[in-house]
């Protein structure tokens, strides 16, 4: 039926070229014992992956289309009244694939093509975005992850249920129901009081719990068991704190009322984490970090992380993916454009250190005082290692990089539109300050903004295609989703280059 597919769909492309793209050796490091080798051929299970991913399916779902759908019977080479394989089958090869060397080689072996085809050769810039990719869990109050990292540690821990049952009582005395009872505890949920009384028993409880277990030994054993352990540890103390009135020795606890820095918002999936797209747009799950290629559309480099933390910030992640991507040439240079979010002063610095040139829309400067000075009112001279205010006061660069303008301001006529601090004007200066000023005036340029305004664009076009269908992940954890945005990329990449005329010249992956 291969005859039916359209020309320069994925369908037609993997129904013909599927084993070049997908040799066996490429899976052979999978089962290096040579025994209870799947019946699947590698380069099947492939393209079902990359379809599976690019159509966001089901395990289940996949399997059946391999069974019901001529177009993947096609790409596959099954005769039509094939069946197809047991979802499961999928699942043991994604493990198989992750737990190896080279977890990413369908997505790598995707970007080779890209190379030998030449679509990128010569291009010289890069734009770099992310986008928070929805959980595939519920959100759970303090509450609710408390009772599930008890029931967790009873489940996963030798002996931990007939100390549950022995040690973790308070529960029961105050509801009546112990952990083994389903649905929230039954509590007045309108009464602080009561509120606060059910988080003093809960906590306490945990406690108990872990005073009771030899966390040392299970830690040091690792496993589940460890893992579990080590959540209850973690949920038992990131959104509580000693009761208004209490000297945090008398075990009465309550609600914290600030939110905890890099707060696991899930026991099912402790790595999914809270996201502020915006003040008003609150996102909860993954953040997805793509290097793109602005003139194709094709994503070179790309990478899941927790949603939260300074570690795992745009510009953190954007400069570390710039380094890993094989499309890049040593010692090439390529303009990087961005939006402000990667306008960090280590950015910069990890930019001019790889010699690439910023194309990255600068950080707002703020005064101090509405309509007053910016920092770029006070120049800095670093001949002289000085600054000059405003009003004409030069003052030294301290060794920690500092600058007090304090005794010059009692009588500046220019202090209202300076600072409103009693003392005086100080400039805390970044470590990177003198690259963050040459960048901004840069910035200022015709040239800056048209390039800017005319590649940066292409990129949000890429995030479209990735999140269309798919703004969601399917599986728990970070590695998993990680693996799984790895394959879709590719599949988008594979996607995008047929529509550029992929095909097969002398032997070789070329473009029409």
């Amino acid at each position: 039926m291969g005859h039916l597919l359209p020309a320069g769909s994925v369908f037609a492309f993997l129904a013909e070229h599927r084993l070049r793209l997908f040799p066996a050796e490429m899976f052979a490091d999978l089962f290096p014992s040579g025994r209870g080798r799947p019946s699947i051929p590698p380069e099947v299970v492939a393209s079902v992956i990359v379809l599976q991913t690019l159509h966001n399916l089901s395990d289940r779902e996949a399997a059946e289309a391999v069974t019901f759908d001529l177009r993947w019977k096609a790409a596959c080479g099954y005769a039509i009244d094939a069946a197809g394989f047991h979802p499961t089958a999928l699942t043991y090869w994604r493990r198989r694939l992750a737990a190896s060397e080279r977890p990413q080689r369908i997505f790598e072996v995707v970007r080779e093509v890209i190379e030998q085809t030449g679509a990128i050769a010569g291009k010289q810039r890069r734009a770099l975005d992310s986008t928070i990719l929805d959980d595939a869990v519920a959100r759970q109050d303090t509450v609710t992850q408390l009772v599930a990292a008890i029931r967790r540690v009873g489940r996963d821990v030798a002996g931990a249920k007939d100390l549950i049952a022995s040690d973790c009582t308070r529960l029961e005395a105050l509801t009546g129901q112990d952990y083994t009872a389903t649905g929230k505890p039954r509590i007045a949920w309108d009464d602080a009081a009561a509120r606060e009384e059910l988080v003093t028993a809960l906590v306490n409880d945990a406690l108990a719990l872990l005073a009771a277990l030899d966390v040392e030994q299970i830690t040091e054993d690792g496993g589940q068991p460890a893992e579990a352990v080590a959540l209850l540890a973690l949920v038992a103390g990131q959104d509580v704190e000693p009761a208004e009135d209490s000297d945090g020795t008398d075990g009465r606890w309550r609600i914290a009322p600030k939110t905890a820095p890099d707060r696991m918002i899930s026991t099912v999936d402790p790595e999914t984490r809270h996201a502020h797209k915006t003040r008003e747009r609150r996102q909860d799950g993954f953040k997805a970090h793509l290097v793109v290629e602005p003139d194709t559309g094709l994503t070179t480099a790309v990478k899941a992380t927790k949603a939260s933390g300074s570690q795992n910030s745009d510009a953190n992640v954007g400069a570390a993916l710039l380094s890993e991507d094989t499309t890049i040439a040593e010692g090439q240079s390529v303009e990087v454009l961005a939006d402000s979010a990667y306008g960090t002063g280590e950015m910069l610095h990890e930019l001019d250190r790889a010699g690439h040139e910023p194309i990255i829309k600068p950080w707002p400067l703020r005064s101090a005082v509405p309509d007053g000075f910016t920092l770029d009112d006070f120049l800095r001279d670093t001949d002289a290692g000085t600054v000059t205010c405003p009003a004409g006061v030069t003052g030294p660069v301290s060794v920690k990089n500092t600058v007090s303008f304090e005794s010059a301001c009692g009588e500046c006529p220019l202090r209202q539109r300076c600072t409103t601090s009693k003392r005086g004007r100080k400039l805390v200066l970044h470590e990177h300050d003198l690259l963050q000023r040459e960048h901004r005036k840069r910035a200022n340029g015709e040239g800056f903004q048209a390039t800017y305004r005319r590649h940066r664009p292409m990129v949000e076009r890429s995030i479209a295609w990735l999140t269309r269908g798919a703004r969601r992940v399917p599986y728990r954890g970070l590695e998993t989703n990680d693996n799984w945005l790895h394959h879709r990329v590719a599949g988008l990449n594979l996607r995008r280059l047929l529509a550029m005329g992929l095909t097969v010249q002398d032997g070789t992956w070329a473009l029409d």
